[in-house]
């Protein structure tokens, strides 16, 4: 089975990680965790899901808290109406939560707007070109990552200004290997697409169903890109309850619903 990257550190200090990778002049971002929030129940913590069952007004104080965390207001945080396409849009200034657009991926050159990216098992992937002053974020599932989501954020973000050659990719907390089973169908479709996708499957425990390593699938479509750097904060949602949710977790419970995290990525708001 490919071996994962070893994990970022987990600050006791605060509810987000970090990649030193990303600590770059004018970029601000973390990963959040489930830590610090005020949602209680099923979604315990800083479920920032609007998608959820979860309380509103729950859910609003725990994007706003991920906001400021970021020494961010509240209404600098942009999200998009996530729908597992290739589709990237460009923000050039916030939305209204109802305005949000279907899209899953963000690009812009906007100082003090945070893009952020929800997930529960998905795998969120935050750009920056420091040098040109680009950000971008990107929620890769399979389907996502399969139809070229990954590349259409690069793409959009070179048409801004950045440089693929200077774009640092951090590939956020998500499903790991040994966590995710999938259908004989599932890779089929891969094996298909490119028979070297093989290497992504691993024999599980059930005849048919093996395990699919999303992050190192990710990580390969990055790599063709040609980016300066890709790291990964080496986290598996479904096995670290204590700090991330979980949808293939809440499922194999039969919970009936999930909370979500987020992943923010700004450029620092003009002095």
């Amino acid at each position: 089975m490919t071996m994962s990257p070893p994990a970022a550190p987990i600050p006791e200090d605060r509810p987000y990680l970090t990649l030193d990778a990303l600590d770059l002049p004018g970029v601000r971002h973390g990963y959040f965790t489930r830590r610090g929030g005020v949602s209680t129940g099923l979604y315990a913590g800083r479920n920032v899901g609007f998608g959820s069952n979860d309380a509103p007004a729950a859910v609003a104080e725990n994007r706003a808290r991920c906001a400021a965390d970021l020494g961010l207001p509240a209404d600098s945080l942009v999200t998009v109406y996530q729908v597992h396409s290739p589709t990237v849009v460009t923000v050039e200034h916030p939305w209204a939560r109802e305005d949000a657009p279907q899209a899953d991926a963000m690009v812009t050159r906007r100082r003090g707007v945070a893009l952020g990216i929800l997930t529960a098992d998905c795998v969120p992937v935050l750009f920056a070109d420091s040098q040109a002053g680009v950000i971008g974020a990107t929620h890769a599932g399979w389907k996502g990552a399969f139809t070229g989501v990954l590349e259409a954020t690069v793409r959009a973000m070179a048409d801004l200004g950045a440089d693929p050659a200077r774009i640092v990719a951090g590939v956020g907390p998500h499903i790991g290997a040994a966590s995710y089973e999938v259908g004989p169908e599932f890779e089929a479709r891969f094996l298909e697409d490119d028979a070297g996708n093989a290497r992504f499957f691993h024999p599980g425990q059930r005849a048919d169903h093996p395990l699919f390593d999303i992050g190192a699938y990710v990580g390969h479509r990055l790599s063709g890109c040609g980016l300066a750097r890709v790291v990964h904060t080496g986290h598996d949602t479904v096995e670290r309850e204590d700090l991330f949710f979980s949808y293939r977790r809440s499922t194999l419970r039969r919970e009936g619903d999930y909370g979500r995290h987020i992943s923010m990525i700004a450029l620092k708001p003009s002095p």
